[in-house]
């Protein structure tokens, strides 16, 4: 996916999710335990206000989040964010440097591809939490969020913060995972100190997890829910499904 998609598919999923909103505001969320609707709101637009001022500064604001913040009414901070948002991405192009948290890409587009993903998921989250249907992703989004979670988040960060999986991954026997999806497929390879991802998949695998793109995103984001509670077939032992989904969180929290 190219930058101007990733901004279209931004653009769709902030208005589902502004939609789904006002529904339920103090709704729990049940895929972010501790979080109503609201929370989840004002959540997304501090990560709108805090990518915006990242992009126009290029490097990253500490101390953060402002005082006020805390004081402006959920729905107002997500519609003033999210103007802010696409302004600063409309006075860039995706070449353009700036900070962000991963090294092997310091680029406004990184924060394209980061917000359109962000934004899927807590429209998810919105949607389970006011008790909506489900919209679709695109197939397109939802294979890429597979991979940046895969590889962004859990590959990156066994590598550059190894500690925090010690105690998941330092008695590993040595694994891999084969996750497939309709034109896409990774191989995960986990050990001490290990996670590796690689494109493709070559056939046995400790563990094989496969669906339509949108559930294998759900699934891996742990966003599953009771509209689709058999989307995902996953086959391999208890425990070698416990180091994948603990690698997972652990990068994500």
């Amino acid at each position: 996916m190219d930058f101007s998609q990733f901004l279209d598919c931004l653009a769709v999923d902030f208005a589902r999710l502004r939609s789904v909103v006002p529904v339920a505001p103090a709704a729990a969320v049940p895929s972010c335990p501790g979080w109503t609707v609201a929370d989840l709101t004002r959540h997304v637009g501090v990560v709108y206000l805090h990518k915006t001022v990242t992009m126009r500064e290029g490097a990253e604001p500490d101390p953060w989040p402002p005082k006020e913040v805390a004081e402006e009414e959920p729905l107002a901070l997500l519609d003033r964010a999210y103007a802010g948002l696409r302004e600063e991405f409309a006075a860039h192009k995706p070449e353009d440097p700036t900070g962000t948290w991963y090294a092997p890409d310091q680029t406004v587009g990184f924060w394209g591809r980061r917000m359109a993903q962000e934004t899927v998921i807590h429209r998810i989250d919105a949607e389970l939490g006011t008790g909506q249907s489900v919209a679709p992703v695109p197939a397109d989004l939802a294979v890429d969020g597979i991979d940046e979670l895969l590889k962004v988040f859990v590959a990156y960060s066994v590598a550059e913060w190894g500690p925090y999986f010690t105690d998941i991954l330092a008695g590993s026997p040595g694994r891999t995972y084969a996750i497939r999806t309709d034109g896409a497929a990774w191989r995960v390879r986990t050990g001490p100190g290990l996670f590796a991802v690689d494109d493709g998949d070559d056939g046995a695998a400790d563990v094989i997890v496969s669906g339509q793109p949108t559930a294998v995103l759900r699934w891996a984001w742990n966003r599953e829910g009771a509209d689709e509670p058999s989307a995902v077939t996953i086959e391999g032992s208890a425990e070698a499904r416990d180091e994948l989904r603990r690698c997972i969180v652990t990068a994500t929290q």
